[in-house]
């Protein structure tokens, strides 16, 4: 399993989509369930935040790639989650 970066801020309501997008999906296929996402709230680890090239939150990393950034719709969510698990 690859692993997964999220960078997201708390207020962000595209970022409170994505983390619900996840729940379902890993409630709706079982398959998902083992996978770990490293969580980074930006504003409280701007450090860690600055070291990666992106510009809008949610944005993920699978395997150090950056795979999506910005707003996320449930289907997109499920295709990233499926290049986890390949």
């Amino acid at each position: 399993m690859k692993p997964v970066k999220l960078f997201y801020q708390e207020r962000c309501p595209f970022c409170k989509k994505a983390l619900r997008y996840i729940e379902e999906l890993k409630e709706e296929h079982p398959e998902f369930r083992p996978i770990e996402i490293e969580m980074i709230e930006e504003t409280q680890q701007s450090e860690l935040a600055d070291q990666y090239d992106y510009y809008y939150v949610p944005t993920f990393y699978v395997d150090g790639v950056k795979v999506h950034e910005a707003g996320i719709f449930k289907n997109e969510m499920e295709a990233l989650l499926r290049k986890v698990i390949k």
